[in-house]
């Protein structure tokens, strides 16, 4: 248990953020699984339409430090080599 004031505060900000952290990285994970789910039905446009539109969350994920530079460059990287395959 937090003892100090600046102590509680940071405890406060820290669940906020957590929060907050949770649901972007929920967001984005779900873009991803759109991707896939349109690249296993063998729809080549609706496979880059929902690439096009999980890029940007990848990249804004990256900006708010969710997710690593490299990890967002890796999902993509994997996601369009299968949309190539199509």
């Amino acid at each position: 248990m937090a003892n100090s004031l600046s102590a509680r505060k940071r405890a406060r900000q820290s669940e906020k953020n957590r929060i907050r952290n949770a649901s972007k990285r929920s967001h984005v994970r779900t873009q991803i699984k759109k991707v896939i789910a349109a690249i296993e039905s063998g729809d080549k446009s609706a496979a880059e339409a929902a690439y096009k539109s999980a890029v940007p969350a990848l990249d804004r994920s990256v900006d708010m430090g969710i997710m690593h530079r490299n990890k967002a460059a890796r999902h993509k990287s994997r996601l369009n080599t299968k949309i190539r395959a199509l």
